[in-house]
């Protein structure tokens, strides 16, 4: 099963897919993650990653799409969740073109829909874990009183820099501008599903499972 989570910064889509592949053995495809391996994977296509990065360059579409391309030519039963990609339109036609030449189509694309202003409120309330990426929040998922992270024993936490109202508001404008019209998109190839992106991570994850399993 292949699977596209949409959502602005901060919808927590990167919490629903580690739970997908904890239950469901699906591989996790962040545009990030992938880049960062990439650039310390001392290959071909990983120094080429490495040298727009530290120029301080965007890398391009193709690049993400040859990197996507590797993982899908392993042998993964449980399907893919794309988290981060696509971005555009440009990007949907390009993942969905590769999707096809593998053989394979989307299964199902969940928007994960939420409120600004609660958004922004959870969010400069949010920390995470230094050593495994585990999100915390001041309110909702407080840290561990014992000072360990609840998933690895980790003791550093760390708030993004940019995790502040006004950077926030800019980010979601930003996915607004590039991203939302994927919404459209997919509803019109009848690949889009909605649900509450703000509740609780269980509810949200047993509403994802809903989604999946109909």
């Amino acid at each position: 099963m292949n699977i596209i989570l949409l959502g602005p910064p901060g919808a927590g889509k990167g919490t629903q897919a580690r739970k997908l592949v904890a239950e469901r053995g699906m591989v996790q495809l962040s545009t990030g993650d992938m880049l960062r391996e990439a650039k310390s994977s001392g290959t071909a296509m990983g120094n080429k990653v490495a040298a727009i990065m530290d120029a301080g360059q965007l890398v391009t579409d193709d690049i993400v799409i040859g990197l996507i391309e590797e993982k899908l030519e392993g042998d993964h039963a449980g399907g893919f969740i794309f988290d981060g990609f696509p971005r555009t339109l440009p990007q949907a036609d390009a993942l969905g073109a590769l999707l096809e030449k593998h053989g394979t189509t989307l299964d199902a694309v969940i928007e994960m829909r939420v409120d600004d202003d609660a958004l922004v409120a959870r969010i400069t309330a949010r920390s995470t874990c230094g050593a495994c990426g585990e999100v915390y929040n001041d309110q909702t998922k407080p840290i561990p009183s014992d000072g360990k992270c609840s998933n690895c024993g980790g003791t550093e936490f760390k708030r993004r820099a940019d995790d502040n109202e006004e950077s926030l508001r800019t980010r979601l404008m930003e996915y607004y501008k590039k991203t939302s019209p994927l919404i459209g998109y997919y509803y019109a190839k009848g690949d889009l599903s909605s649900i509450d992106g703000l509740g609780e991570i269980n509810v949200v994850a047993k509403a994802i499972s809903g989604v999946l399993d109909s």
